[in-house]
């Protein structure tokens, strides 16, 4: 379906669903029962505001500590401008103050090149190291590639994996592979057939945003990036959480 289509489809089910809720109670609770259940649909969309402030301070302070970055690098105590961001407020100050960060910096570089190469996070470990997700996921009796249900419903589509929204296009009726998302992540779920993703339980933001625009989803898939190829034709079962391999697709 068109996304004009689900929202008016949402529309739809939520006006009957309240008109089901009133039903059951009468009198003055009634009455309350409306206003609050108008309430609900009319600011559950502000439910984000709170992250989308935060955000905005963190650009601001960014905005702040940019020039700094520049004045250190032209000072010779970093390489370069955008090293400021792996020194805290407390080492930029220490290099304001005449000490030199560049080697600090290249350590903490190198340390984020070997974190952010490919290695997934994982919401929760047992005692020792393990994965939780993996710990608790057996394969599919057909062989398919079994994660936690989050959003119901079967689809059928090409693999396509990213790891970052930033410029992605995502063709209709393909299935978005991703380790995690974010809000950022959103638009994407316009153009997705369903959702496959790496991390994240019912409650995680893929999840929520799927069962929102009516999207199969399968959350805590261990290492889906990986096991499931670009381009490869996939069945996702959002009921069952399975995540079938159905072979790559002729183009």
């Amino acid at each position: 379906m068109a996304p004009d289509a689900q929202f008016a489809r949402g529309a739809r089910e939520a006006k009957a669903t309240i008109a089901t809720l009133l039903s059951r109670v009468h009198g003055p609770r009634r009455l309350l029962a409306r206003m609050l259940l108008r309430r609900v649909r009319a600011l559950a969309g502000a439910r984000e505001a709170p992250k989308f402030h935060a955000v905005r301070v963190f650009a601001k302070g960014r905005a702040i500590l940019a020039p700094v970055g520049v004045a250190l690098a032209t000072e010779g105590r970093v390489a370069r401008a955008d090293d400021i961001w792996f020194l805290t407020l407390p080492d930029a100050r220490r290099a304001l103050a005449g000490e030199d960060m560049r080697q600090l910096v290249a350590e903490r570089r190198a340390e984020y090149a070997a974190r952010s190469g490919g290695v997934t996070s994982h919401a929760m470990l047992l005692s020792d190291g393990t994965d939780a997700e993996a710990a608790f996921t057996s394969p599919a009796a057909d062989g398919a590639i079994r994660g936690t249900p989050a959003s119901p419903g079967t689809a059928r589509g090409v693999a396509h994996v990213m790891f970052s929204p930033a410029g992605a296009r995502l063709e209709p009726g393909e299935v978005l592979v991703a380790p995690a998302t974010d809000p950022g992540w959103t638009p994407l779920f316009l153009t997705a057939s369903a959702l496959v993703m790496e991390m994240g339980g019912m409650m995680s933001h893929g999840a929520v945003v799927a069962r929102e625009y009516g999207i199969p989803a399968v959350v805590g898939v261990p290492d889906a990036t990986k096991r499931i190829a670009m381009g490869e034709r996939i069945m996702v079962d959002g009921s069952a959480g399975t995540v079938a391999l159905e072979g790559r697709e002729e183009r």
